[in-house]
C-alpha cells in the first residue's frame, strides 16, 4: 500500500505513515519544526531583532537570551542626582488636566491620607510634656474640576510642625499650610493617641497608669474652624434592676445572688467653645477625664489588692446605672462646663446578662447631630485592655 507515493530502496513501496492531522504527535512535530526554523533565523539576526519579534521567545534560544527589552540598566544608580530640570520633567498625573478625571466631575468633601504615624509631644496639665505615638489623618476638599491631590504633601507639611509641642494652634497652623500647599478651601486634621494618667487605687495606696484613647480633630469648612476632642472613657456599670432582684432574693429567701455588671465605654466628643477676648480657654485632657469620672465614678481600675476589689464592689453598688442614666449623667457634667460648646455622648454597656449590648446616644447643639449612623459605630466601642 502506497501512502505517500515514494518507492523504497528494495524496489517495493515505502510506507511512511503520518500521524493524524490534529493529533498531539502532529502538533508536537510541527512545534519542533517551527523551533528549528526559529533558531536558524536567530543565528543571523541581533538580540534586539529577536526581542522586537517577541521578548518571550528569547528563552527558547540557547546563548541568545534577551534579559530585557529595551535594554534597561538593572543596577541601582548610586551616583544619580536630581536637579530642578529633571524634577520638572517628571510626570504628575494627579495634577493633570480635567480631561483625565474618571467618573462624575463632583466636588469631593474629603480626600487625603489616614493613619500615618509619628511621635508627637503633648503638654500635660501638671506642666510636663509627653511624647506619644500618634496616628494622623489629614484631608482636604477637592474641587469638581481638579483631577486629584498630591497625597505626600499632607504628610510633608505636617512634618514641618511635628517637632513642636502640639496644641490646637499648632494643628491649625499645619492645616492652613497644607490647605495652601494643595490649593484647597476646606480641610481636616485628626490625631489619635493613647494618653497615660497615673491613678491611685481605691484603698491600698497602689498606683498604676490608665490609658485613655483620645483624638484631636480640627475642621475648617467655609472659613469656620471647629476644634473637637474625642475621649473614650471606660467604666463598670451595675444594672439597677439586677441589683434590686439580687437583694430581693437575699431578703425574702436567704438566697445568695449577685447583680450583673459589665465593662462599659462612653465615647465623649466635645467642641471647644470660643474664648472671650483676652482670655484663654484651655480644656486639658485631664479636665475632660475628671468630668467623666465625676459623672460616673465607677471607672475601671489599674492596680488592685483585695481591699481595692471590695471597695470597687461597694462603689458599683452605690452607683448602679442603666445606659440611659450614664448618657444623662455625662451630659449633665459636660453641659456645666463653659469651655465646652456642642457635644455628643455615645454609651455602650456590653452586657454580661445578654449576648447583645445596651447603647445610648445624646447630643447637644448642631455639630454632632446626624440622622444616620456608621453601621459599625458601636462595634468600635469595645475596649481591649
Amino acid at each position: 500500500m502506497t501512502l505517500n507515493g515514494r518507492t523504497g530502496n528494495d524496489g517495493g513501496e515505502a510506507v511512511n505513515i503520518q500521524p493524524p492531522k490534529d493529533s498531539d504527535e502532529a502538533k508536537r512535530q510541527k512545534a519542533e519544526e517551527a523551533l528549528e526554523t526559529l533558531r536558524d533565523w536567530a543565528k543571523s539576526v541581533s538580540a534586539i531583532e529577536v526581542a522586537q519579534l517577541d521578548p518571550a521567545i528569547a528563552r527558547l534560544l540557547p546563548e541568545n537570551e534577551v534579559a530585557n527589552y529595551p535594554a534597561l540598566a538593572r543596577a541601582y544608580p548610586e551616583e544619580f542626582t536630581v536637579d530642578e530640570a529633571y524634577k520638572a520633567s517628571l510626570p504628575d498625573l494627579q495634577n493633570g488636566p480635567e480631561s483625565l478625571i474618571k467618573g462624575a466631575k463632583r466636588h469631593i468633601q474629603h480626600v487625603g491620607i489616614s493613619n500615618f504615624r509619628l511621635p508627637i509631644r503633648f503638654h500635660s496639665r501638671d506642666g510636663g510634656d509627653l511624647r506619644l505615638e500618634t496616628s494622623v489623618t489629614g484631608t482636604v476638599s477637592l474641587q469638581a474640576g481638579k483631577k486629584g491631590i498630591n497625597m505626600s504633601r499632607i504628610m510633608r507639611t505636617f512634618y514641618t510642625h511635628a517637632e513642636k509641642t502640639f496644641s490646637f494652634d499648632v494643628i491649625e497652623a499645619a492645616l492652613n499650610d497644607y490647605k495652601t500647599d494643595l490649593d484647597s478651601f476646606d480641610a481636616r486634621i485628626q490625631m489619635r493617641f493613647s494618653f497615660p494618667v497615673k491613678l491611685p487605687s481605691l484603698r491600698s495606696g497602689l498606683e498604676g497608669y490608665q490609658y485613655y484613647d483620645i483624638a484631636l480633630e480640627l475642621v475648617e469648612k467655609k472659613g469656620k474652624i471647629v476644634k473637637i476632642i474625642h475621649l473614650d472613657y471606660v467604666y463598670s456599670s451595675t444594672c439597677p434592676c439586677s441589683l434590686e432582684l439580687s437583694e430581693h432574693a437575699r431578703q425574702t429567701r436567704g438566697q445568695l445572688a449577685t447583680p450583673h455588671s459589665q465593662r462599659s465605654v462612653a465615647r465623649i466628643s466635645v467642641q471647644m467653645s470660643q474664648p472671650e477676648s483676652g482670655r484663654t480657654n484651655c480644656l486639658w485632657f485631664e479636665d475632660l477625664i475628671d468630668i467623666c469620672r465625676a459623672a460616673v465614678p465607677t471607672e475601671t481600675q489599674v492596680m488592685v489588692k483585695r481591699e481595692d476589689e471590695q471597695a470597687f464592689a461597694e462603689l458599683n453598688a452605690a452607683n448602679p446605672i442603666f445606659v440611659e442614666d450614664a448618657a444623662r449623667l455625662f451630659f449633665q457634667g459636660l453641659q456645666a462646663d463653659s469651655r465646652i460648646e456642642d457635644f455628643r455622648v455615645i454609651a455602650s454597656h456590653q452586657e454580661s446578662l445578654h449576648s447583645h449590648d445596651a447603647v445610648s446616644i445624646v447630643t447637644e447643639g448642631d455639630t454632632f447631630v446626624s440622622d444616620s449612623l456608621d453601621p459599625k459605630l458601636f462595634n468600635t466601642l469595645f475596649h481591649v485592655g
